[in-house]
């Protein structure tokens, strides 16, 4: 057993950096969510899985010839996300219309939201899998669609023996570019002051001048992006897309949130790294099919003895 550990370390490791670096995107929204409004938005994990769907939108409309590389690799990869923040960020903010901002300004309770959230849930896996993809990508009853390579999985370079392929570098550098660029704009910008000063205190941020609307808006937008960055990401390292693709993985990277310290950008970072890592080296010693009892596993003694998570700032006791 120790000396299969050895031996899969090091492919493991990478991966768990690859897929944990997908959880940590879908982990922001979660977090930034209950940063500000205190709702666990469950139905996030279908804001990503309509991520995944624009990419395959766009590769379908594209006409994707083979595998690609350089400026036309990046040039895709461009268009692909744009596509998908603006498609996912876009539904996330629907999403808050339809579904959350009548019961705020009815004062319902949070219990009131939760429900909302899950239906909201239910109700876009049913609408893919009834409309989507029979009408788009093959006969009623289809509930999956394959996704065209996007990119040669050649080896880049090795590290210690290891051998890097060429979508684990872009999966993995794309990921962490788009979560820098969200810690920077939060921390840096007006429209992230607006974000942490509503989180603080909603009725001082009032007092300020800040439109809270207007913010819960773009905190759903800015999770929402990054759920369809990921969605994109997803797509090119698994190739397949499917309605209900986004229920384990949501509650994966929830878990990486929780782990990371819900509320904090940069835990979802860590929580989604972290998460990753030890479930695929859990894996080595139980088996591939253990993985997802080993996230839920986390989930839970994280809950019971840290359920502040790792770094446990939480986005409300964040300076302004």
């Amino acid at each position: 057993m120790l000396n299969d550990f050895v031996l899969q370390f090091g492919p493991s490791t990478l991966g768990g950096l690859v897929v944990g670096s997908i959880y940590a995107l879908v982990a922001l929204g979660y977090t930034m969510v209950y940063g500000v409004l205190r709702l666990i938005n469950f139905a996030h994990s279908e804001i990503f899985m309509i991520g995944t769907f624009a990419a395959l939108f766009v590769l379908s409309l594209v006409g994707l010839p083979g595998p690609l590389s350089g400026f036309a690799l990046v040039g895709m990869l461009v268009l692909l996300f744009v596509a998908a923040m603006a498609l996912s960020g876009g539904s996330a903010v629907l999403l808050e219309v339809l579904a959350y901002r009548p019961l705020r300004k009815r004062n319902a309770p949070r219990l009131a939201a939760l429900i909302s959230a899950i239906g909201a849930s239910v109700f876009l896996q049913e609408l893919f899998a009834l409309i989507v993809i029979p009408d788009v990508f093959g006969k009623p009853g289809r509930v999956d669609a394959a996704v065209p390579r996007l990119v040669d999985r050649d080896v880049v370079f090795t590290v210690f023996g290891t051998p890097v392929k060429t979508d684990q570098v872009v999966i993995f550098i794309s990921a962490l570019v788009m979560m820098v660029a969200l810690d920077q704009l939060v921390a840096r910008t007006k429209i992230g002051r607006g974000i942490r000063a509503t989180a603080q205190d909603p009725e001082a941020a009032v007092l300020m001048g800040v439109n809270i609307d207007t913010i819960v808006r773009l905190t759903f937008l800015l999770g929402g992006a990054m759920a369809g960055v990921a969605g994109v990401l997803y797509a090119m390292e698994f190739e397949n897309v499917a309605y209900n693709i986004g229920f384990v993985l949501g509650i994966k990277a929830f878990t990486a949130a929780v782990l990371g310290g819900i509320g904090n950008i940069r835990g979802a970072l860590l929580g989604g790294i972290a998460l990753g890592l030890v479930e695929n080296w859990g894996a080595i010693f139980f088996g591939s099919q253990w993985k997802d009892v080993i996230a839920f596993v986390i989930l839970v003694v994280v809950l019971l003895f840290r359920p502040t998570g790792i770094l446990g700032e939480s986005l409300q006791r964040a300076r302004a």
